[in-house]
């Protein structure tokens, strides 16, 4: 293979933005150089940005191609190219790809939790060996705690399965993301078609359900993390008293804390924080809790994720250098960040050896990032 050699760019090297060049061997990094590559063939980069390619934990967006209307199940080949498409072409060369595990029934109702992890991933994971996608696939299985089905379903994935992450969630009403219960209200109602008698019952249910099961599952799910390997996240973390427990289970990783009281805690505990770059692009969280924004002024944010919105993880990245003033620290959330915690020792930082996953973009004038070139294991994909 004839080597990419990419000159007169900016690189995020050691903590700083360097002028450089980086050579490309057979998918990974052969040297990464600072100034000009002075070899002919070199692709002059006009001095734009090359970053490591971003590397993304929790994203709905696989979930937004498999249902893209309320009842409506598109086929997932199809859901899983345009998923993947959609994420190279925003400069995300790894994905952790979101997939919840536990049903809810409820008489009477379509609460729209039917069971589908088991199957998906392995049509993701046969696409993948198949050569069928552009960029990186791992497993990130979102554990419902209130439902009914949820350690029976963990329990269909094995060490073989690669699940690299598993987060905790609880979105019972009246607390964490729904502790404003009218954010709550609203949203069911308009999903499942409830009038105000009805959404009270639901709310007993769904209260009823988490006393009666709740710290079972979370027993249950904690431990079949320890046996799958996988990096256990806690999920919108309200209170100290949540971080503690989040603690004491192992939690290394913190999606969505809602209090900067949280933040704070999960800082004295060790545990990285991970915020919405929606919530930062957007100037707040739409569910009412913390500000973004608000914990990268405290020094309380350490990774970013797309969430529901794949073009605003590199947006939110370069919004963050350009307010901390540091370019290299605001790449730093969504590139080296995000593989320490989850242990990917071969991505997310510039160095000989590693993967070509690589990222080409300019900042307009207006601060918004502009892509001119994406590469997964040193081969283009946008």
């Amino acid at each position: 293979m004839t080597d990419l050699i990419l000159s007169n760019a900016r690189l995020p090297l050691g903590g700083r933005m360097a002028e450089g060049h980086l050579v490309l061997r057979h998918g990974l990094l052969h040297a990464v150089e600072t100034g000009p590559a002075g070899v002919a063939g070199a692709v002059d980069c006009e001095g734009d940005i090359v970053a490591p390619g971003l590397i993304e934990l929790h994203t709905d967006n696989l979930e937004r191609h498999i249902a893209p209307r309320p009842g409506v199940d598109w086929p997932h080949h199809a859901a899983v190219m345009a998923h993947d498409a959609e994420l190279a072409s925003c400069g995300i060369t790894t994905v952790f790809d979101a997939v919840r595990v536990g049903t809810l029934s409820y008489p009477g109702r379509d609460t729209g939790y039917r069971e589908y992890a088991r199957r998906l991933c392995d049509e993701i994971q046969a696409m993948a060996d198949a050569g069928a996608l552009k960029i990186s696939h791992f497993l990130h299985l979102r554990a419902e705690i209130p439902t009914q089905t949820l350690l029976a379903e963990l329990d269909a994935f094995g060490p073989a399965d690669g699940v690299r992450l598993i987060s905790l969630m609880d979105h019972t009403p009246g607390q964490r993301q729904f502790t404003d219960l009218a954010k709550f209200e609203v949203w069911t109602k308009k999903a499942m078609g409830l009038d105000a008698t009805e959404f009270a019952a639901y709310c007993r249910f769904l209260e009823e359900l988490r006393d009666s099961i709740g710290a079972e599952n979370q027993t249950g799910a904690v431990a079949r993390a320890r046996r799958l390997g996988a990096v256990l996240a806690s999920h919108d973390d309200t209170t100290a008293a949540h971080v503690a427990a989040s603690a004491a289970a192992g939690v290394q990783l913190a999606e969505f804390p809602t209090t900067p009281e949280a933040a704070e805690a999960c800082r004295a505990h060790g545990i990285a924080v991970m915020m919405g770059a929606p919530n930062l692009v957007r100037g707040g969280s739409h569910s009412g809790n913390v500000s973004a924004l608000e914990l990268a002024r405290a020094g309380r944010l350490d990774i970013l994720s797309s969430d529901y919105v794949p073009a605003a993880l590199l947006l939110g990245a370069v919004m963050l250098g350009r307010h901390w003033e540091d370019m290299a620290r605001g790449l730093d959330t969504v590139t080296a960040a995000p593989a320490r915690v989850l242990g990917l020792a071969d991505r997310g930082r510039l160095a000989p050896g590693l993967r070509a996953d690589l990222l080409r973009f300019r900042v307009t004038d207006a601060g918004i990032p502009v892509i001119r070139g994406v590469w997964s294991g040193g081969r283009q994909v946008a």
